[in-house]
C-alpha cells in the first residue's frame, strides 16, 4: 500500500503520475496496469489540481496493488467535495473522466471524504481478466462486477485517505 500528500499543482500533478510509475516498479506489477495507471492517475490528479484545489490544503494519492486478484486500486483525495466529478466528454475539456471509465472498463467511483471532501478511485485489472473474473476481496472489485460503482466505498480506504 502506498499513500503520499502531494500539492495541489501542475508539478503535484506530475509527480504523483511519477510516483505512480516508481511504486508500481518496485512492487513489479505488470506492464499494462502500471501503463493504464499512469494515464489514470495522470487524468485523477489534474482534475484534483484544476478542480479540486482549495489554498493551505494538499491532495493525497492512495495506491493498492492486489497481488493475489492482479488488481490495483489508485485513489486521489482533494479537498472540494462541493465539486464532483461529471462525465460529458464534450467542449474543451470533459475528455479525462470518459478516458478513466475506459481504462478501467467502468470501475471507477466517487465517495464522500469528510468533513468537506471527496475521494476518486479507480480499479484496473489485467487485460485478459473479464471483470467478471476477477477474485478479489476488494469491495470495490465486487461493485464494479455489479455494477455499484458509483457510491461504493473501497475496502481499506482508512489507510489511504487523508486525515
Amino acid at each position: 500500500m502506498f499513500s503520499q500528500q502531494i500539492s495541489p499543482t501542475r508539478r503535484g500533478a506530475r509527480l504523483a503520475r511519477l510516483l505512480t510509475l516508481t511504486e508500481l516498479h518496485f512492487w513489479g506489477a505488470p506492464q499494462d496496469i502500471t501503463e493504464r495507471a499512469e494515464q489514470v492517475v495522470a487524468e485523477l490528479a489534474a482534475n484534483a489540481v484544476l478542480h479540486g484545489a482549495v489554498p493551505g490544503r494538499d491532495f493525497r494519492l492512495g495506491l493498492a496493488l492486489d497481488t493475489a486478484a492482479g488488481t490495483l486500486r489508485i485513489e486521489v483525495t482533494d479537498a472540494r467535495g462541493d465539486r464532483l466529478p461529471v462525465v460529458t466528454g464534450e467542449g474543451e475539456g470533459g475528455r479525462g473522466l470518459p478516458l478513466v471509465a475506459a481504462l478501467t472498463e467502468g470501475c471507477w467511483g466517487v465517495v464522500p471524504y469528510p468533513p468537506s471532501g471527496k475521494t476518486v478511485w479507480a480499479v484496473l485489472a489485467p487485460p485478459e481478466t473479464r471483470k467478471s473474473d476477477v477474485v478479489s476481496t476488494d469491495p470495490a472489485v465486487t461493485a464494479c462486477q455489479t455494477g455499484l460503482t458509483t457510491s461504493h466505498r473501497c475496502a481499506n480506504t482508512d489507510d489511504l485517505a487523508m486525515p
